[in-house]
């Protein structure tokens, strides 16, 4: 039995004759936090709504829970089993919050009263506020109520604390984290933030141009992309390795991002003469910002 609640092979996607999805490939681990990146319109949305049974690929295979994203019964047990909590936390207006999750509830034989009690709590939600009076924050907080109560093995999350302040972004960020840690639930989330995603995902996967450009843990990013940065006294040399994500030029600065092979790069440049080189480890922001970060 595998431990992925998602599986991506090879998904595509094309709206008339724009490519959106062009082989993408991924695997969401069982229990984790998985962060999902990407300009604009690479196709994050697209991706979330194959696997939610909404949209169908043109070609590739997509599973969760080890069920058929395509196989209309198995699409429908899928969406049983996920809450999905986009950025417009679309909630009835003019229900109170108390009317909300009893309207909520009946829908799931599985509600967990348990969680309902302990999140009502937590978030300091008043039963008697109309849905059309409360904050984002506050809406935000009784979206992941209803999701975390209805006991979901996976939630879905598009730009979860889009608009808030930093103080409700941690309140939201941390429950996460808490309710992912006690009920080994996965969290599939999309986001813009990338200090936030260091500060809650273990793994990741970074949209580019239709194909995962990066994917897996975020300690192993940590530990394999590296900046190197060699200063020469004349012509600046051209260097080609693999890892080399990018190479910038200043001066007389050769600036080199790498997703493995450092040491063969550092021994590179000291073969052709360097002056001096430095190898810094690099955020999650610099290898998004040096790479799908930047038009081409």
């Amino acid at each position: 039995m595998t431990d992925a609640t998602i599986q991506v092979a090879d998904l595509r996607k094309t709206y008339d004759t724009h490519e959106v999805l062009r082989g993408l490939t991924f695997d969401v681990l069982r229990g984790s936090i998985h962060a999902f990146l990407g300009r604009n319109g690479a196709g994050k949305t697209t991706t979330l709504k194959i696997l939610l049974g909404i949209t169908r690929p043109t070609a590739g295979r997509g599973r969760v829970f080890g069920l058929d994203v395509v196989n209309k019964n198995d699409s429908v047990a899928i969406r049983e089993r996920t809450a999905f909590v986009d950025d417009e936390k679309d909630l009835p207006p003019n229900l109170t919050v108390g009317e909300t999750i009893l309207f909520t509830q009946s829908f799931y034989p599985k509600w967990r009263s348990d969680l309902e009690q302990r999140y009502f709590n937590e978030f300091g939600l008043r039963a008697d506020q109309k849905v059309k009076q409360l904050s984002r924050g506050t809406k935000t907080k009784l979206a992941l109520l209803l999701a975390f109560a209805r006991g979901a093995e996976l939630l879905v999350l598009d730009e979860p604390t889009s608009g808030l302040d930093p103080a409700m972004s941690e309140e939201i960020l941390q429950a996460l984290v808490r309710h992912t840690a006690s009920l080994e639930a996965t969290v599939f989330y999309s986001s813009h933030n990338l200090a936030e995603v260091e500060q809650v995902a273990d793994h990741v996967t970074i949209l580019h141009q239709g194909k995962a450009f990066v994917t897996g843990s975020l300690d192993d990013v940590r530990d394999n992309y590296r900046r190197i940065q060699a200063v020469f006294d004349g012509d600046l040399p051209t260097v080609s390795a693999p890892g080399i994500v990018s190479s910038v030029c200043q001066g007389r600065t050769v600036s080199v991002l790498a997703s493995s092979g450092a040491e063969g790069i550092v021994e590179q440049f000291r073969g052709l003469q360097a002056r001096s080189v430095d190898v810094a480890p690099v955020t999650l922001k610099e290898v998004f910002l040096e790479t799908v970060g930047k038009e081409n």
